[in-house]
């Protein structure tokens, strides 16, 4: 027989005994190697045929042993270093990494959604680097939702307005409706905004501008300031007919007087377009009257004509539900906020609102009996008492 085709049919039964005996080679690898046939040569030629039967049956078992993984390894190394390597690839790219700002601020809409009431109500309170430090304004402000009668349960629809960044890291350790509210050209950080100042100007406009902005979202709210301390649910108290219903430093005995001397840092607002004409009359009315904040501003335009245009209804807050050191409120069981109006400097607002506090829980702990009728007072205010408060709307 002759030699080579001995030789070839001895390889063929070898070749196919050693795929055997490994189940990772391929198929394709196998066939071919069964079906060459080696024809008449010399010796070199067959040299080279048994070279070339070893380095496929080589490359059958590189290419089972993990081949694959080593080029692709290999690609997402020159990738790195040479960009274009991959622009074939069908794997999408990774998206630019977004800053720690566009991760974590979401959108007012979003807010504002998660915070709403089933008839689209949110609380809305702002706060700057002074009154967000623990143990300032923000903290006693939380702490009368908890002592409060049915106000903790409002917590979940309030929303916090972060002047600055430190107050909005604070937010986000204590609540989880917080919104980063910038403004251009302006920080409200450093300290506290003393009344007057052109910062504390500059905050008082921001805010009417960004409330506008919430009604044009369709959301009615309730704005607080965070000096106002909630002690009973105040929406039972809310006057059915009225578009924007403000409290008062002063109340006179109606709802709809206009000498009534009303105070910005809590009102109660339905959105519509009246509610909406409305604040933007009071918004633009700034250029009208300078160096005047928000308050003293609506006080001028109360009685405007445009306003009895717009059809707006403007109700004031009686101050024996929703009181302040202006003019606290007279019975206990009826109050539902105290606002630390009429009183000037973060030490004394800070001192008179702990006493405030624990006042509150001291008629909380009379028996229920008594505390309806005791005749139980504020013992508010002390260090904010200014004597032209009791003289100034007279």
């Amino acid at each position: 027989m002759n030699l080579s085709n001995r030789f070839g049919s001895n390889s063929k039964t070898a070749i196919l005994n050693d795929s055997y005996s490994d189940e990772n080679h391929s198929s394709s690898a196998a066939a071919a190697v069964t079906s060459v046939v080696i024809p008449p040569c010399s010796g070199n030629v067959l040299r080279a045929v048994l070279l070339l039967f070893f380095i496929c049956f080589c490359f059958s078992l590189y290419r089972t042993s993990g081949y694959l993984r080593i080029v692709s390894d290999s690609s997402s190394t020159l990738s790195r270093i040479f960009p274009s390597v991959n622009d074939s690839s069908s794997s999408p790219s990774p998206s630019p990494s977004l800053s720690p700002e566009e991760i974590e601020e979401p959108k007012l809409e979003e807010v504002l959604r998660r915070a709403a009431t089933k008839d689209g109500t949110v609380i809305l309170t702002t706060l700057n680097e002074a009154w967000a430090a623990p143990g300032s304004v923000i903290d006693l402000f939380f702490e009368s939702f908890r002592i409060g009668k049915g106000t903790r349960r409002l917590l979940k629809h309030l929303v916090i307005i972060a002047l600055d960044a430190k107050a909005y890291s604070r937010c986000q350790e204590l609540h989880k409706h917080c919104f980063r509210l910038e403004t251009e050209g302006v920080d409200f950080s450093g300290g506290e905004a003393y009344f007057m100042t052109p910062s504390y100007l500059t905050m008082m406009w921001r805010r009417i501008s960004f409330l506008r902005s919430v009604l044009e979202k369709g959301y009615n709210f309730v704005f607080t300031d965070a000096d106002v301390m909630w002690f009973r649910n105040p929406f039972r108290r809310f006057y059915e007919d009225g578009d924007f219903q403000i409290a008062c430093d002063h109340y006179i005995g109606r709802p709809n007087d206009f000498r009534n001397r009303p105070n910005g840092g809590f009102t109660f607002v339905r959105a519509n377009n009246r509610s909406i004409g409305f604040y933007k009359f009071w918004y633009d009315s700034r250029t009208k009257y300078p160096k005047n904040h928000d308050q003293d501003v609506l006080n001028f335009i109360k009685t405007d004509p445009f306003l009895w245009k717009l059809r707006i209804r403007i109700r004031f807050l009686n101050t024996v539900y929703f009181g302040g050191f202006c003019e606290p409120s007279k019975d206990l069981n009826l109050v539902c906020t105290m606002h630390a109006n009429c009183c000037f400097g973060l030490d004394s607002k800070l001192h008179d609102l702990r006493i405030m506090l624990q006042d509150w829980r001291d008629f909380k702990s009379l028996p229920l009996h008594s505390n309806q009728s005791s005749g139980f007072t504020w013992s508010v205010p002390q260090n904010c008492r200014f004597l032209f408060c009791h003289f100034y709307y007279l």
